[in-house]
C-alpha cells in the first residue's frame, strides 16, 4: 500500500541536523528531493519518502535512533491544521478520538492507530502499513514521539510514558533509546507503542477548538498510479519543470512503464504537468508579488512570453491582467 503523509511531519529536522554539524542540504541530495518542500509543509509527501530522508539524516549526523532523537523536538500542534485540531480537544480521550478519526482523512494514510485500555494502563499504537523498508525504523521512532507530545500537550512537558514499545531489537538499543525517551522501552514489539495511566485521559486541554481542519491540499486516500505520479510532480515542480524520468525512478518503473500505467488509466503525464503549471501559476500569480520572468523561470519556462501565451490558455487572460483583476488575493512575498 502506498502511504503519504504531509512534509509538516519531519517536524524540525533542518534545525536538528545543523546544529549538529550535518547538513540538510546533502540528505535531501542524498535522498533527491527538492530542499523546497520543507517550505511547503502541507504538500503531500509519499511514505517511503519520508522514510528516506530519515534515514539519511541519521547517517549525516551518525545517530542510529534519529527518529526519537529529532522526535523531542517535535510539536504535535505543528502537524498542520490536523496537529492544531487534534490538541484543541477537549481532553486528552478527545484528542485521541480526533486523531483515530481524522489521521487517515487530513495528514497521513496507510498508517493505523490503535487504542485500548487494559486494567488501568492506557496504550496508544501506530503502525505503518506502507511496505517501504528503507528508513522504517526511524519513521516508527517519529511516529511514537508524536504520540509521546500528544499526551504532553494535555499533562505537561515533563510528563513521561509508563512504558515504550518498540521495534528495536534486543537489550542494548532498548537501553538506549531509553536514555532519549527517558522512560523504560521494551524491544521487539510488533507495533510502536506508548502507554500511560489510563487516568490521565480526563486532562483538560488548554484551549478547545470546535471546527475540523479546513481545506488543505488533498492527501491521495486510495490512490491510483496517476495520483502517485501527480504527488511526485508536484514535489519536483518545487525546483522546476518535472522531469518524466525522475518521476518513474521514484516510483522505481521505466519511463515506458509510467507511461503505459498512465494511459491504462487514461491519463499522460504532458497532461498531469499541465494541470500542475496551471494550478502552480495561478497560485504564484494571485498570491505573490514577483514578475511574470521570475515565475516563469521558475516553472521552467524558456522566457515570460511561452509562460504568458501558456496562462493565456488557461485562463483567457494574460498574467498581468489576471493578477490585476485578483488584485485583492495578492499578499506580500
Amino acid at each position: 500500500m502506498t502511504g503519504y503523509t504531509r512534509a509538516s511531519a519531519l517536524g524540525p529536522i533542518t534545525e536538528f541536523v545543523e546544529t549538529r554539524g550535518g547538513s540538510i542540504e546533502r540528505v535531501f541530495d542524498r535522498v533527491d528531493l527538492p530542499l523546497a518542500l520543507l517550505d511547503n509543509p502541507d504538500l503531500p509527501l509519499p511514505l517511503t519518502e519520508q522514510f528516506k530522508v530519515l534515514s539519511e539524516a541519521a547517517h549525516e549526523i551518525g545517530d542510529p535512533f534519529f527518529g526519537a532523537a529529532i522526535g523531542r523536538l517535535v510539536r504535535m500542534e505543528k502537524l498542520s491544521a490536523f496537529g492544531a485540531w487534534v490538541t484543541g480537544a477537549p481532553t486528552l480521550a478527545g484528542a485521541i478520538d480526533r486523531s483515530h478519526r481524522g489521521l487517515n482523512r487530513f495528514l497521513q494514510t496507510a498508517t493505523d492507530l490503535q487504542f485500548r485500555v487494559i486494567d488501568t494502563t492506557a496504550r496508544w499504537s501506530i503502525e505503518f502499513q506502507d511496505a517501504g523498508a528503507h528508513g522504517r525504523f526511524q519513521n516508527e521512532l517519529l511516529g511514537v514521539s508524536y504520540l509521546i507530545d500528544g499526551v504532553r500537550s494535555f499533562v505537561g512537558r515533563s510528563w513521561t510514558p509508563t512504558l515504550v514499545r518498540s521495534t528495536c531489537t534486543g537489550a542494548a538499543q532498548a537501553a538506549a533509546l531509553e536514555k532519549v525517551f527517558e522512560a523504560p522501552v521494551m524491544h521487539s514489539a510488533p507495533v510502536s507503542a506508548v502507554e500511560f495511566d489510563a487516568a490521565l485521559l480526563s486532562a483538560r486541554g488548554r484551549r478547545q477548538t470546535h471546527a475540523e481542519p479546513g481545506i488543505e491540499p488533498p492527501i491521495p486516500l486510495l490512490p491510483g498510479f496517476r495520483e502517485d505520479v501527480a504527488a511526485l510532480s508536484a514535489i519536483a515542480l518545487l525546483e522546476g519543470r518535472p522531469k518524466i524520468d525522475w518521476v518513474a525512478s521514484k516510483l522505481q518503473r521505466s519511463r515506458r512503464s509510467l507511461q503505459r500505467s498512465l494511459d491504462a488509466e487514461g491519463a499522460s503525464f504532458s497532461h498531469l504537468l499541465d494541470g500542475l503549471l496551471k494550478d502552480r501559476a495561478i497560485a504564484l500569480i494571485t498570491s505573490t508579488n514577483r514578475n511574470v520572468t521570475e515565475i516563469a523561470h521558475q516553472l521552467g519556462y524558456s522566457d515570460a512570453a511561452h509562460f504568458s501565451r501558456a496562462f493565456q490558455r488557461w485562463t483567457g487572460l494574460v498574467p498581468s491582467r489576471f493578477r490585476k483583476i485578483n488584485h485583492n488575493l495578492v499578499l506580500p512575498t
